[in-house]
């Protein structure tokens, strides 16, 4: 017998059930009344899981139990030696090495508010991540700390070499004890926990203040999204729920899918994480194979280049069950291929974003075959509507600005508080991004109303490329947009025009940028043109219509 959505719903949240829902309050907000209270919560109840394989690393193997004794022992070294207190910021930046996990993990076991930095960044733009949110303690790798010792900012470094007055991270963690346990520290919901940062509309980077409730609702959420597709199915979800999962992670940490949808979703479920150095799809393929991994989440790239290798029929994926991507649009195409190359799989196409940590609205199952140019419905702690510029709320089939409630919506933008008021409004979230919902509820993207390019699951605005090219002497006008391509997604495209009696060549303009944004955001296509670029009578360039020219050439 097939359940209709609303029955699954009620079937997976009634009482007692461990997706039980209460709201908060009068707010009208409602939350998983099971899930973790804060981090500390999350963490020692991850203990539990003992001696099962957490975090894999190339060769390395880091149990649930040896995770927990590394990050309760660097948090009381970050209390009692860099006096590290509730609200201090605490700053990571490297790759995905069980160190991130672990820095992470310690920073908010001692109250502290955890800073993941882009680790892509340049050394101007890592600067800027600590100097804004006034991190007391940077935890880097050794690729990242030449970047940072500019910064005066204590710095513990792994994995590399340690700069002058630095700390190694094995030399402050010393040996980690059996009966070691977790500093003295009081955290309520509500604190702020976390500020990831995400690309400005004017430039500058905004950090998104999270709270520990947004983070402790995030495995829940994930969780929910996986056993609705199942029930769906007409099967048993704790039989489902039974069966180990071992997630190959393909996107950094230091986004929010790979902390939240993965990270901590592992780490509450007991699952495994099988960590990459970078992502590649051939050691994809040999990871997924050689670790039994059941579930790969990343952006639409990853599944469309890991198909496409050349290895790809040579390597045993039958313990590869799931496919879930998000961050980027997901053609429908990309469906009908994992439909013909990995049949009777799962695919899973998610709506997230900084600012609600994470997933916030899924597609699976059933109904993504039947809609896969949806990103599905909301998931069940989660209101959605669609509103036009005056804030009106639109029926059904309308276009409008996509706004979002619920639990997993962030405080707002540290230290930027006309940012937060424009963008947090009477507890929703307005996106930026165009949408419609049908009938049923599935919401459908239709535009994104901010100038963006979405490079492979990596944000990149418009202005912050525009307003590091007009640095150049020879350029006079220059618009920045996006250029369809079939793995990325988009590219990030430039059309320049040049000042009069001056030259330059789209290489040196690439290098020009590379010491100024990172390298994701340099245009890997160049147009020059003479003429003015198109503009209406407001006096904004003509995006569209300037896309379309270039394009069509």
């Amino acid at each position: 017998m097939t359940l209709s959505h609303a029955e699954v719903q009620a079937q997976l949240t009634g009482p007692g059930q461990l997706f039980e829902i209460e709201e908060i309050g009068d707010t009208g907000i409602r939350t998983w009344k099971h899930a973790p209270a804060n981090f500390r919560v999350l963490l020692e109840t991850s203990r539990f899981h003992g001696e099962k394989v957490f975090l894999v690393y190339e060769d390395e193997h880091l149990t649930f139990e040896d995770h927990f004794r590394r990050a309760a022992t660097l948090a009381n070294r970050l209390v009692e030696e860099y006096g590290v207190r509730k609200g201090d910021r605490v700053a990571v930046a490297m790759r995905n090495y069980p160190e991130w996990s672990i820095a992470f993990s310690a920073a908010l076991a001692a109250g502290a508010i955890a800073v993941p930095l882009n680790a892509w960044w340049t050394e101007k733009e890592l600067a800027y991540g600590v100097s804004d949110s006034g991190a007391k303690v940077l935890i880097a790798d050794g690729e990242r700390a030449p970047r940072l010792a500019g910064t005066g900012v204590p710095m513990i470094v792994a994995r590399g070499e340690v700069p002058e007055g630095a700390r190694s991270f094995e030399d402050v963690l010393g040996e980690a004890k059996p009966d070691v346990t977790l500093p003295e520290a009081e955290l309520f919901a509500d604190d702020p926990a976390t500020i990831f940062y995400t690309s400005g509309t004017t430039g500058s980077p905004k950090g998104a203040l999270g709270s520990h409730r947004n983070l402790g609702q995030s495995p829940m959420t994930v969780a929910y999204g996986l056993m609705r597709a199942v029930t769906m199915a007409g099967k048993d979800y704790a039989e489902a729920a039974a069966v180990r999962r071992v997630t190959l992670l393909t996107v950094p940490l230091f986004h929010v899918t790979g902390c939240f949808s993965a990270l901590t979703t592992t780490m509450f479920s007991g699952g495994g994480l099988v960590l990459m150095y970078k992502w590649d799809p051939k050691q994809a393929l040999e990871l997924i194979e050689r670790e039994k991994v059941t579930a790969m989440i990343g952006v639409p790239t990853n599944a469309w280049q890991l198909m496409s290798h050349p290895d790809f029929g040579k390597h045993d994926l039958s313990s590869l069950t799931t496919l879930g991507y998000g961050g980027a649009p997901a053609p429908p195409k990309l469906l009908e291929r994992i439909t013909t190359n990995l049949p009777n799989r799962a695919p899973s196409n998610g709506y997230g974003m900084t600012e609600t940590t994470a997933l916030a609205i899924g597609n699976g199952g059933a109904d993504y075959q039947a809609r896969p140019d949806s990103i599905g419905r909301p998931t069940a702690v989660v209101d959605v509507r669609v509103v036009d510029p005056m804030g009106n709320e639109l029926p059904p089939g309308e276009v409008g600005e996509l706004c979002l409630r619920g639990p997993n919506v962030i405080l707002g933008y540290w230290n930027k508080p006309q940012a937060t008021a424009e963008t947090f409004v009477d507890r929703w979230l307005h996106t930026g991004d165009l949408a419609k919902i049908d009938e049923e509820g599935f919401v459908y993207i239709v535009d994104r109303a901010k100038d963006m390019v979405i490079r492979g699951g990596e944000n990149v605005y418009c202005a912050e490329v525009e307003a590091a090219l007009f640095e150049h002497p020879a350029v006079d006008d220059v618009a920045v947009i996006g250029v369809p391509h079939d793995e990325l997604g988009e590219e990030v495209g430039a059309v320049v025009r040049t000042a009069p009696g001056t030259s330059v060549t789209p290489e040196e303009l690439k290098e020009f940028l590379a010491a100024r944004i990172a390298k994701f955001k340099i245009p890997a296509h160049v147009w020059f043109r003479d003429t003015e670029l198109p503009r209406n009578p407001g006096g904004k360039i003509l995006k569209t219509h300037l896309r379309r020219e270039v394009l069509s050439a």
